[in-house]
């Protein structure tokens, strides 16, 4: 079983380094409407890539990044938009269909 879960895991950080698969997976996340489910999901994104490496390029250091992405977490605006900015993305607003 730890095999599986490591082989998914890895499956998971290689596939977040794409920035269109680690849209959708951010999206998903969403969509389920709870920000304990985003953040966590952002921090798959954010591990894939790195924490020390955005730690640096946000200028956030690492223990307010791992409490900022976790599931108790509660990031202003500009965090959240450093993180994001940091592994390739950007927040946008869309209508509601």
């Amino acid at each position: 079983m730890k095999k599986i879960t490591e082989n998914y895991e890895r499956n998971l950080k290689e596939d977040l380094l794409d920035p269109f698969e680690a849209v959708e997976y951010l999206n998903a996340a969403l969509e389920d409407g709870s920000q304990e489910v985003f953040l966590l999901a952002l921090k798959d994104v954010a591990c894939a890539k790195g924490i020390s490496e955005i730690a640096r390029e946000t200028k956030l250091n690492r223990e307010n990044l791992y409490r900022i992405l976790s599931s108790q977490g509660n990031p202003k605006l500009k965090s959240l938009s450093s993180v994001l900015h940091s592994v390739g993305l950007k927040l946008t607003v869309e209508v509601n269909h």
